[in-house]
């Protein structure tokens, strides 16, 4: 699931980060494509899809995982049997519980990511001199500056991303799901509902927290150059100098990406999913 998301979203990620660090240097999507692709060229769209791989699998893993977990603790919670069907509302707090989690796991990767994504501005606003753009120079680069903590630059903003985000991200799939299930079981929804379903999410988790991820991308970059404000200080900064609109730039990109990479990601993940519960049940 996490592997489709990726393949299908990084070249609207790769977009988003841009746009979302330095925003007075593309006038939009399309202008953001076209001075990447005569600058670094096609390559330059994927920058970063090692780490966005390591981020999603290791993300979608242990959020799906602990989804699951996080399912049955709701289910105590409300005091209901291990096997009852929770509501939508139910699913989209365990969710969110699940987000936590993924959290630990999703913040280094996206920290090394977004560096990747913005080495190219970065060097050209002079904030750095010289920008090393492999996964390795970045994570020696993190290492001999900041120790292995400065990997966690942005966890704060990332979990005020994920724990909401999540709630309607699970909540909008499982609610879409409902809807085109129209009484029938959720089961047996074929591809298209699927991809419309996971879209559909992943625009509700988007809408909802684009704020947010904003500015825990602006953290996660500019602190290449040195220290960098913490979420608040950094939102206030950004708010009295460029103006609510700027934590919206991106917003395009990031809407187009949800919902075509959360779509083949719930397809892949419910798909991979019935493929594995039969095979176990062959056994």
């Amino acid at each position: 699931g996490g592997t489709a998301c990726v393949v299908t979203g990084q070249p609207f990620d790769t977009a988003k980060v841009k746009m979302q660090t330095f925003p007075n240097m593309y006038k939009g999507l399309v202008d953001c494509f076209v001075k990447t692709y005569k600058q670094v060229g096609f390559r330059g769209f994927y920058q970063g899809t090692t780490p966005a791989l390591v981020a999603n699998i290791a993300e979608n893993s242990v959020l799906f995982m602990c989804y699951g977990f996080c399912q049955q603790i709701v289910r105590r919670i409300v005091g209901v049997d291990r096997k009852t069907k929770l509501s939508d509302l139910q699913n989209a707090a365990a969710g969110s519980f699940a987000s936590a989690f993924a959290t630990l796991v999703l913040c280094p990767t996206e920290l090394v990511k977004c560096r990747l994504q913005a080495m190219h501005e970065m060097q050209l606003s002079g904030k750095i001199i010289q920008g090393h753009n492999t996964v390795w120079s970045v994570v020696k680069g993190v290492i001999q500056k900041d120790g292995p903590l400065g990997f966690y630059r942005g966890l704060s903003s990332t979990l005020l991303r994920e724990v909401p985000g999540y709630f309607f991200f699970f909540g909008g799939y499982e609610l879409s799901r409902t809807f085109f299930a129209s009484g029938r079981s959720k089961d047996e929804l074929g591809p298209i509902p699927l991809l419309l379903s996971g879209g559909f999410g992943g625009s509700c988790l988007w809408i909802a927290v684009y704020p947010v991820d904003c500015i825990k991308s602006r953290i996660q970059v500019l602190s290449m150059a040195g220290k960098q404000a913490g979420f608040m200080g950094t939102f206030v900064t950004v708010v009295r100098t460029e103006g609510v609109l700027a934590l919206y730039s991106g917003l395009t990109p990031t809407m187009i990406r949800a919902f075509v990479a959360n779509g083949a990601l719930f397809l892949a993940y419910e798909y991979s999913r019935k493929l594995m519960m039969k095979q176990i049940d062959s056994y």
